[in-house]
């Protein structure tokens, strides 16, 4: 498939690079995942439509995650695809996803055990990279679960309290990580990097752009949404550009203020109506997660013009310039909500739910000033975890059967995105890109 690249930077201090100078640039096209392939030869016989549609799924350009190993065997890694994808002419998307206490210790956990063995291995990827191009998508979650973290305006630390962590640096230590991270990737003129933005249903705006401030995200080139998860493409463009305002009123009006961005929390109110005038524009209410967001939606829970208004008095002549990209590969369905009569416990929203759909197909042409790229980020198919929900197991209880472990081919899931894609395959060329 091929995409025009043409990344743009976070702030004008920082240079553009080889990756995003090259127009006319192809994703890199992984190889995919074994079991996927054994899937397509089984249907080709019973079900010619659906091995069709797998097969132009596993073609279109997805990122290489990068999990661990040690230095030596990520940078040789590294520089393998780089290589081959230097040789087809292609700019690869990678993953870098080893930060100690990665995903508190949940389905993903893991990382490096210390910092220094952090620095290590995260020096040895971008060697890996040396002076070939890549995007690189630093950490998910980095930024969303922080050891021992308190955020600000809060009372207590949140929930991720691992024992292992001291609860004295576990925080700064994550964001000295993060920020060295950064330097070593941006230091190769060819690598455009992204710190985590989490998504549209997870941290008020004023939280995540602190976040990202504190991690480096003047010295990045942005930010990125919705790794491995499935929210609206118009929230998440909303909510990114919220976070990019908040930063640059955070540094250009008043400084520091992250607390007072406005965020998905509340709305005001659609901007303009008499109603809302003559109550200070205190008609408000929260976002709802459940459709998509826009100025001139009818429904309160959807309408952003409120937000959009006070940003734009908030920062008069003041320029958001923080960029950043959106992982479309499964939110073509938008997100799953649980059944509204299920049993007391987390159901578990993120961790494959039923019946989603890819979504946008990987480009950089947005026709958003600050998003520089639609991505498919997570693997579509790899499954995010033996989800038990509600439950203790062993089977998860809405698809009543066994899920596979994180980052294992989930043969039902990649049928359903095929199946729900939006835009749908149909619209597609029949002949897969590769």
């Amino acid at each position: 498939m091929s995409v025009g690249l043409s990344l743009a930077a976070a702030a004008s201090s920082v240079p553009v690079s080889a990756a995003q100078a090259s127009v006319g640039t192809q994703f890199y096209v992984r190889h995919p995942d074994v079991a996927a392939v054994e899937q397509i030869a089984h249907l080709r016989q019973r079900d010619p439509g659906d091995a069709d549609a797998l097969r132009w799924m596993l073609n279109m350009p997805q990122a290489i995650w990068l999990t661990g190993g040690s230095p030596q065997q990520v940078r040789g890694q590294v520089r393998q695809v780089v290589r081959e994808a230097a040789d087809r002419g292609t700019v690869p998307v990678l993953v870098a996803y080893n930060i100690p206490f990665r995903d508190c210790s949940q389905y993903s956990g893991g990382g490096a055990t210390s910092m220094a063995a952090y620095r290590a291995w995260i020096d040895a990827f971008a060697a890996g990279i040396g002076r070939g191009r890549a995007i690189v998508i630093l950490e998910p979650d980095g930024l969303g679960i922080i050891p021992w973290y308190r955020p600000i305006g809060a009372a207590h630390d949140e929930w991720c309290q691992p024992a292992a962590a001291d609860p004295a640096t576990a925080a700064s230590d994550r964001f000295a990580m993060l920020n060295h991270a950064v330097d070593v990737l941006r230091a190769h003129p060819g690598v455009s990097v992204y710190l985590d933005g989490t998504h549209s249903a997870w941290l008020g705006v004023g939280d995540i752009a602190d976040r990202l401030v504190r991690a480096g995200v003047e010295h990045a080139n942005g930010f990125f949404l919705n790794v491995s998860n499935f929210q609206y493409t118009a929230n998440l463009v909303q909510y990114g550009t919220w976070i990019s305002d908040c930063i640059a009123y955070a540094a250009g009006v008043e400084r520091g203020d992250f607390a007072g961005c406005p965020d998905q929390s509340w709305n005001g109110g659609p901007e303009g109506t008499k109603i809302a005038q003559l109550l200070g524009a205190r008609t408000g209410v929260t976002l709802s997660n459940d459709g998509e967001w826009s100025d001139a939606s009818d429904t309160p829970g959807l309408n952003t013009s409120g937000i959009n208004a006070r940003y734009a008095a908030m920062l008069g002549t003041v320029k958001a310039a923080t960029h950043f990209v959106i992982d479309t590969s499964r939110n073509g369905a938008g997100p799953w909500t649980a059944p509204p009569r299920h049993p007391a416990g987390d159901p578990q929203d993120w961790c494959n739910p039923p019946d989603r759909g890819l979504g946008l197909r990987p480009t950089v042409d947005t026709g958003v000033p600050l998003l520089d790229a639609y991505l498919w980020i997570k693997t579509p198919g790899e499954s995010d975890g033996q989800c038990y929900r509600w439950t203790s197991g062993p089977l998860d209880p809405v698809r009543n059967m066994g899920d596979p472990a994180a980052g294992h081919w989930f043969a039902e899931m990649a049928l359903e995105l095929v199946h729900n894609a939006n835009p749908p395959l149909s619209g597609a060329s029949a002949t897969p890109p590769r």
